[in-house]
């Protein structure tokens, strides 16, 4: 199922309609109080969220989305006709998986939903992944260290989830970009650096396994 929140009536509707003839199952509701009486009784696969909302708008309702363990990692598509990269960043940075940015064509946007519903399924599906003394469980985003269990954003889990599904692969800054913050992503390359400084030291000891590669990136490699 999923749920597509969008206040203008006609491209709620084209969605929900291109949706279901691409297979899926859609509903759409026009505000947030809709849609979290409706949420309260179906977890769906997948929301698309517009931004500008009357009442709550789309970046409180994924940030509600994001603070609650029910819905945490309920997969977010985020939509505006917005042109700022603030609302953009916003939404990237609370969480949602990606970007669509009005007007959109519904090939688009049935291409991204696709995507996005693979990604969130093989993370489902994954096993414990361990490294030195770090454990982290893509099944519930948690992540231990000898044995402690660590806050991170979820920025610096994804971050950290990467490199540990590929230990001694060098990414460049624009590549995990992508990866962490999305296709549609434009901000500059030092926000990169800025997360991995923050996720070095909720390391501890082990933040040397994430190393800098000078003029190309990071990697994640046994140097302890």
């Amino acid at each position: 199922m999923i749920f597509c929140v969008e206040d203008d009536s006609s491209i709620r509707d084209l969605m929900i309609y291109t949706l279901n003839a691409a297979g899926f199952e859609a509903v759409g509701f026009s505000d947030s109080g809709a849609f979290w009486a409706a949420i309260k009784k179906q977890r769906p696969e997948l929301i698309m969220l517009d931004i500008m909302l009357p009442g709550e708008d789309g970046i409180s309702i994924l940030n509600n989305l994001r603070s609650q363990i029910v819905t945490q990692d309920i997969p977010v598509i985020m939509a505006t006709a917005k042109g700022t990269e603030y609302d953009k960043v916003t939404g990237l940075d609370l969480g949602a998986d990606d970007y669509l940015a009005k007007p959109f064509g519904m090939m688009e946007m049935v291409s991204r939903v696709r995507a996005v519903l693979r990604r969130s399924s093989s993370q489902k599906t994954q096993k414990p992944l361990r490294f030195e003394g770090l454990e982290l469980e893509p099944q519930s985003c948690i992540v231990h260290i000898d044995g402690q269990r660590i806050d991170l954003t979820l920025k610096e889990y994804k971050l950290l989830l990467t490199f540990m599904e590929n230990v001694g692969r060098v990414f460049t800054r624009d590549q995990l970009l992508e990866i962490v913050w999305g296709l549609g992503y434009v901000g500059e390359s030092r926000t990169v650096d800025v997360h991995i400084g923050t996720l070095r030291t909720k390391l501890g000891k082990y933040n040397g396994l994430i190393s800098t590669v000078r003029g190309i990136g990071y990697r994640m490699e046994d140097k302890l």
